[in-house]
C-alpha cells in the first residue's frame, strides 16, 4: 500500500481515541451510566488507554507525553489545555488525511481508463466491512473469493469475485472470516494490481491480474431470514 498503509490506519485509531467529551454533563452522565451498571469508566479507560499507548506515543507530539503518563488523557474530563492540544491536533491530522485521499483519486483518476471495467467496478462500489467466506485457486491463473458483502455499502449480499490471468496473488487459503478495509489499484501491462488492507488477521493482500469477473449470489435461505429477523 502507498497511500493507505498501516500508519496511516493506526494513526486513525489514535484519531477515534481521542474523541472528547462536547460537556462536563456528558462526562458526567457516562460516568454514572457505567457506575449502574457495576463498572468503572475510569478503569475501562485506563485499560485502553494501555492498549493504545505505543500508538498514542508514537503519532502524538510530546506535549501530550503528561496526560497519557497519568491518565488523565482518559479518566477526566479534558482541562481546556487538553482540549486545545486536541484540537490542534486533530486539524492537522484532517488536512493530512484530506490531502492524502486526493492524492489518491488523483492517482485513481489517471489510470481509470486503463483499468478493466470490472477491476474499476470492484473499487469504485467499494467493499469495505466485506468479510472473506472463502478462498479458491482452481487453477495457477484464477483466484477466487467469496465475499459476504451484506454489510457493506453496495452488494448487500454473497459476491464471487474471480481474478482471471493471475500472476501473483499472496492471499491466503484460509483467510476466511478475514474483514475487508480498504484497497488501492494500480496499472500494470497487461491489467492490474490490486492491493488490499484486512483486519482480522492484520494483513496486506496483493492480487496481480488480467481481469476480475464480479458475480451476486443469492444469500442462503437461512441468512436471508436473519437478515429480515434484524431489520424488523
Amino acid at each position: 500500500m502507498k497511500y493507505f498503509t498501516k500508519d496511516w490506519y493506526d494513526e486513525m485509531q489514535v484519531s477515534g481515541f481521542l474523541a472528547l467529551h462536547e460537556s462536563e454533563e456528558d462526562w458526567e452522565e457516562e460516568l454514572h451510566y457505567y457506575h449502574k451498571e457495576g463498572k468503572d469508566l475510569r478503569e475501562l479507560n485506563l485499560r485502553n488507554l494501555d492498549d493504545m499507548r505505543e500508538s498514542l506515543l508514537r503519532y502524538l507530539p510530546e506535549t501530550f507525553l503528561p496526560y497519557i503518563h497519568d491518565g488523565t488523557l482518559v479518566t477526566e474530563y479534558p482541562a481546556p489545555e487538553l482540549r486545545m492540544l486536541v484540537n490542534r491536533w486533530e486539524r492537522d491530522y484532517e488536512r493530512r488525511m484530506e490531502e492524502l485521499s486526493e492524492r489518491y483519486k488523483q492517482h485513481f483518476e489517471s489510470i481509470k481508463a486503463e483499468l478493466p471495467p470490472t477491476a474499476v467496478e470492484l473499487v469504485e462500489n467499494g467493499l469495505h466491512d466485506a468479510v472473506v467466506l472463502s478462498v479458491e485457486r482452481p487453477s495457477e491463473v484464477q483466484l477466487v473469493l467469496t465475499l459476504d458483502c451484506s454489510g457493506g455499502f453496495h452488494y448487500f449480499t454473497d459476491v464471487r469475485f474471480t481474478f482471471e490471468g493471475v500472476t501473483y496473488s499472496n492471499v491466503p487459503t484460509d483467510f476466511k472470516g478475514a474483514w475487508w478495509l480498504y484497497d488501492e489499484i494500480y496499472k500494470t501491462e497487461d491489467g492490474f494490481e490490486l492491493h488490499t488492507f484486512f483486519d482480522s488477521p492484520m494483513s496486506e493482500t496483493v492480487i496481480r491480474a488480467r481481469d476480475v469477473k464480479i458475480e451476486p449470489l443469492k444469500l442462503p435461505l437461512m441468512r436471508r431470514l436473519k437478515k429480515w429477523y434484524r431489520r424488523r
